[in-house]
């Protein structure tokens, strides 16, 4: 080394350091990413050493079997829902970050469900929701609303989806609002009493300073918010099993199914893949629409 450049040294400095951190992405990352789509490609079926090339049918079979790609239809209450859930954080964040009296104890209230165990969430909620005893129709009955004090919020196929989804809603809600409260803080003070000072109310600060200054940590919010939506599995899985009728299946729980249920990796690998695409797709066109919305303000 004594010999070499300090630019030479620099060099090969840095590519020590980042050697070891590209073996592990490239072990753990990339290398099962080509493995799952060379994989799509097989009749694989877990067992198999020799796996047999069958081209594109698996994914031909994805996009003609409406009991696959049929039920994306089923989480589009999770996106609906999950919109309002940020609309909800933005608004909780502006009021938390205002000088209301005990809002620190607030702000936990709100992040507490956040930390909890995904199965104990989905467990806790089965007693909300259930029909004969649950904590919600008991509350429906006492203020007088008893014909919805009878319904079955999880097995009614035309709610099941709503009432996973508001589960989702009451959990990551008040992680988002954290992530929101983090930006509105970073906005600087100066900025409101110039607009103060300018005579804007409160609506007017709201929509043209605040939401302006928000627009990449929506970006982010909902990116982490719709890819949630096209991978739910957790919820349906521990509370309705997919049912009633098939009514809660989500894609990521039909790839598992058909994993490890039917032995069927070849599908299922690339039923990993379409969902890999669709995520990109989806959050791509989310990207252009709230990119092109922040620079237009």
């Amino acid at each position: 080394m004594n010999g070499l450049s300090y630019r030479a040294q620099k060099r090969i400095v840095l590519a020590l350091f980042m050697t070891v951190p590209l073996l592990l992405l490239g072990l753990f990352t990339y290398y099962p990413a080509v493995k799952l789509i060379y994989m799509s490609f097989t009749d694989w079926d877990g067992l198999e050493a020799n796996p047999r090339g069958i081209g594109w049918s698996n994914y031909a079979e994805v996009f003609r079997n409406p009991d696959l790609f049929g039920v994306f239809v089923h989480q589009i209450p999770y996106a609906l829902i999950g919109i309002a859930q940020n609309a909800l954080a933005i608004v909780f964040a502006v009021i938390l970050n205002s000088k209301l009296r005990g809002r620190n104890g607030f702000r936990v209230l709100m992040f507490l469900p956040f930390i909890m165990n995904a199965v104990a969430v989905a467990f806790m909620f089965q007693y909300v929701f259930d029909t004969a005893n649950g904590s919600l129709n008991l509350l429906l009955k006492a203020i007088g609303l008893e014909r919805l004090s009878h319904t079955s919020w999880l097995g009614n196929q035309a709610l099941v989806n709503f009432s996973l989804a508001s589960i989702s809603m009451w959990r990551f809600m008040g992680y988002n609002m954290v992530i929101y409260l983090g930006a509105l803080q970073s906005i600087p003070a100066d900025m409101y009493e110039a607009a103060k000072i300018d005579g804007a109310g409160r609506l007017q600060t709201l929509f043209r300073l605040t939401l302006p200054n928000l627009t990449k940590i929506v970006q982010l919010n909902m990116f982490l918010t719709l890819s949630g939506a096209l991978a739910v599995f957790d919820l349906p899985f521990a509370l309705t099993k997919g049912g009633p009728a098939g009514a809660s299946e989500t894609f990521l729980y039909k790839t598992i199914e058909t994993a490890f249920q039917f032995n069927n990796f070849g599908l299922a690998s690339a039923m990993s893949v379409v969902l890999l695409v669709i995520v990109v797709l989806v959050l791509g066109a989310q990207n252009l629409v709230i990119g092109r919305g922040g620079r237009e303000e």
